[in-house]
Formats: C-alpha cells, sequence, structure tokens
C-alpha cells in the first residue's frame, strides 16, 4: 500500500464523510445557534473519553500487532480473541457507570441534568461501539483500506441522517441522541462487510485471553488513554472558560472553527492512521524509517499547505456555507487557527512513530506537557487578545509541539547513522 494511493482513495471517500459532517454542522447551526455548538461540542467530547475507555484504549495497539502478525494465524488468533475480551468487559464496566449516575455525568459535562437521557442511551449501547471500533482497528491494521473507508463512510451517512431528523424534531437534545445511537447503528454495517472478508473466521476470536497479548496492548491503551483524556478535556477546560468570560456564544464561534479544521484535515489525517501506523509498525531500520518520514512530508505538506491557504482565501464563503450569518465573527479566527493546523498535520508525521514504536513514556510526557501548555496559553492570551486569544494559543502550541518532535527526532532525521529507534 502506497501513501499516494492511500491518500487518494481514502480522500475520494472521505469526501463524503466531510461533507455528511459539514451538513450536519450546518443543521445544527441553524436550528440551535451558537450556543447549541458549544454545548454539541462540549458532549462530543465526552463521548469521545468514554469511548476511548469503553473497548480498553487498544485500537492503536490492534492495528500494530494485526499488521506484525499479519503472516502468523496463531498470534492472530491470541490477539483477536483477548482484544474481544477486552472490548466487552470494559464497554460493560463503563455503559454500567453511564446508565447508573447520567444525572452526575450530564451536569458535569453540559452543566445541566436535563440531558441524562443521552447519556443512559450511550451507556446501554456502547459495547456496540466498543465491538465497531475493534473491527475497524483489524480493518486497518490487515491494510484493508477500501472496506475501512467504506465501513467510516457509512457512519458518517447514518450521522448525518440522524442529526438532520433528530435535530429538527428536537433541536439540542435530538443532535446529542443522534451523535449516540450513530455510533452504535453503524457496528452492524461493519460487522456485515467484515464477516465477507476472506480472512474471517469465527475461531479467530475463540481463544482464551491471552496475559502477554494484554500486556502488549497494554502500552498502546495507556498512550491511547492519555490522548483520549488531555484533548477532549483541555477542550472542555477553554469552552467553559470562553463561556464563562466572553460567553457561551464566543464558545461556539470556536467550535465553529474547530469543526471546520476536522472536517478538511479528515483526508491527511484518515490517510496517516490508515496507512503510516500499520507501514512504520513493519519497518525496522533507521534508513528505511526516514525515508518513509521524509517522502511523507514531501507527499502530505503541501497538500496540508494548499488546503490552508486555500480555506484562509475562502473563509468568508466557508462561513456562509457552513454555519449562519451569526457565526460572522468566526472571520478573524482563521489566520491562526490554519497556522497550528499546518504544525499539527507536521508534527503528527514524527508522532505516529511514537505509537508504531510503543514509545510509551515519551508519548505520555509530550501529550501531558503540550497538552498543559496550550490550556495556560489560552487562559493567558484570551485575556490579553479575547477570543483571538484561543486560536492564537492552539497555533503557538503547535508550533512548539512540532520543533520538540523535530529535535527528539533530530538523530533519526538529520544523521545516516543514528542508532535503531
Amino acid at each position: 500500500m502506497k501513501l499516494v494511493k492511500t491518500t487518494i482513495f481514502s480522500g475520494i471517500i472521505t469526501l463524503i464523510k466531510i461533507s455528511s459532517g459539514f451538513i450536519a454542522g450546518k443543521a445544527v447551526a441553524i436550528f440551535t445557534g451558537p450556543a447549541g455548538v458549544a454545548l454539541i461540542g462540549a458532549f462530543s467530547n465526552f463521548i469521545t473519553i468514554f469511548l476511548t475507555f469503553a473497548n480498553g484504549a487498544i485500537n492503536n495497539g490492534v492495528v500494530k500487532y494485526t499488521a506484525d502478525y499479519v503472516q502468523e494465524d496463531h498470534e492472530s488468533r491470541k490477539l483477536f480473541s483477548t482484544a474481544l475480551r477486552i472490548s466487552v468487559i470494559c464497554s460493560g464496566v463503563i455503559g454500567c457507570l453511564l446508565i447508573l449516575f447520567p444525572g452526575f455525568f450530564s451536569e458535569t459535562i453540559l452543566r445541566i441534568q436535563e440531558y441524562k437521557g443521552p447519556v443512559r442511551v450511550l451507556g446501554g449501547s456502547i459495547v456496540l461501539y466498543s465491538l465497531n471500533s475493534l473491527f475497524i482497528a483489524i480493518l486497518n491494521g490487515k491494510g484493508e483500506i477500501k472496506t475501512y473507508t467504506i465501513v467510516n463512510t457509512i457512519g458518517s451517512v447514518i450521522s448525518l441522517i440522524f442529526t438532520i431528523i433528530l435535530v429538527y424534531y428536537y433541536k439540542i437534545s435530538g443532535a446529542l441522541y443522534s451523535l449516540v445511537l450513530s455510533q452504535s447503528i453503524v457496528f452492524f454495517f461493519t460487522l456485515y462487510h467484515v464477516i465477507k472478508r476472506p480472512w474471517f473466521k469465527v475461531n479467530l476470536f475463540k481463544n482464551s485471553f491471552d496475559i502477554a497479548i494484554a500486556r502488549k496492548l497494554g502500552s498502546y491503551s495507556l498512550m491511547a488513554i492519555i490522548s483520549a483524556i488531555t484533548l477532549p478535556i483541555s477542550q472542555i477546560f477553554l469552552r467553559n472558560m470562553l463561556g464563562a468570560t466572553l460567553g457561551i456564544e464566543s464558545a461556539g464561534y470556536w467550535q465553529g472553527i474547530m469543526r471546520i479544521s476536522d472536517g478538511y484535515l479528515l483526508i491527511i489525517t484518515t490517510a496517516l492512521s490508515t496507512y503510516y501506523l500499520p507501514k512504520l509498525s513493519t519497518l525496522k531500520s533507521d534508513p528505511e524509517i526516514r525515508a518513509e518520514i521524509l517522502n511523507g512530508y514531501k507527499i502530505v505538506m503541501p497538500v496540508v499547505l494548499i488546503g490552508c491557504l486555500s480555506i484562509f482565501l475562502l473563509r468568508k464563503f466557508i462561513i456562509s456555507i457552513l454555519f449562519t450569518p451569526d457565526f460572522a465573527q468566526m472571520e478573524n479566527l482563521f489566520f491562526w487557527q490554519l497556522f497550528g493546523d499546518f504544525f499539527k498535520i507536521a508534527a503528527w508525521m514524527l508522532a505516529f512513530l511514537m505509537l508504531a514504536k510503543s514509545m510509551t513514556k515519551v508519548y505520555i510526557i509530550t501529550e501531558i506537557l503540550f497538552t498543559f501548555t496550550y490550556v495556560t496559553l489560552g487562559y493567558i492570551l484570551v485575556s490579553m487578545l479575547d477570543l483571538k486569544g484561543i486560536v492564537v494559543s492552539f497555533g503557538l502550541n503547535y508550533f512548539f509541539y512540532f520543533i520538540y518532535m523535530v529535535f527528539h527526532f533530530r538523530n533519526l532525521l538529520f544523521y545516516k547513522s543514528a542508532a535503531n529507534v
């Protein structure tokens, strides 16, 4: 699987996913306004955290070891069987917590107990999401880009349908239910496609729990848990700070610009997660790894630059298409947000190496450090620059993150005699 082929193929199908997300966002903006967009963003962060815990945060580990064991049937059986049991047990525990304490979670995340219903529904259906994530990780690890992108696209279309219908009739409550239900219903479509694959056998999942495999997945779980906690929680802190100091509408503007970033970068991040993690996992020597990374920069970063410039030049048009006139203040946020997006991808090109090579300690330190700097810069710069400060903090933080990544991997990148990673 080549990076160019993966990027083009995933880009075509991911376009559907992006379009679905933007149409859904438009519906939410029309029927709930900036305040509703901010609230739904908070609930999305909440879902991200709990869905990560629901499958034991093993997705990246499953991708890596599926790629490593692609020719080893016995090891694959142990991996898949152990991963299945971890997913079911973890999702059962998380589901019970959400069902038993919906009021606590609703008030903690959304500042109101009115939305206990969506929390309960999430708890009751979270096992389906967990199993869906497991199957998608296996597809990724096996390099089955076509099936992988199809099932992700189906999830986007389902989410779009649920969002439009439920937001139209039930406004904010409908949007929250759509986020929960679409995550789980797509499992049945994923299962249908997976069982059609020639490698699929029920016996792959019938081995007993393997302690050695669980320990290997554990290092990836720790990294994924840190990622799942740090980014959403930092956004929750910053969103609450914006709401308290500048008003909930300002938080909605920020959520809107973040939605644009996540949307247009989805093509790149999908290609990277689909291609790079399994690819880097299989490379053993420094020259191979260095060549793969540098080739990736040559292909990916010009695309990101063109995307950033295009978004900036078309920012007024984009706001009018994706949102409503109430979001006009977002125009001043684009430069620093796009600046941050560029260096975010540049840094991630190297950060994937940490995942691929199980560099658990440095990965965790890096995630915590730059989450702290992001929040700290956010508080300081918002007090100085008002709403613009939140995107300046985003841009500066990812610029510093990129500089750190280059420094950390300087031997690999710049010295041919570097020691093996």
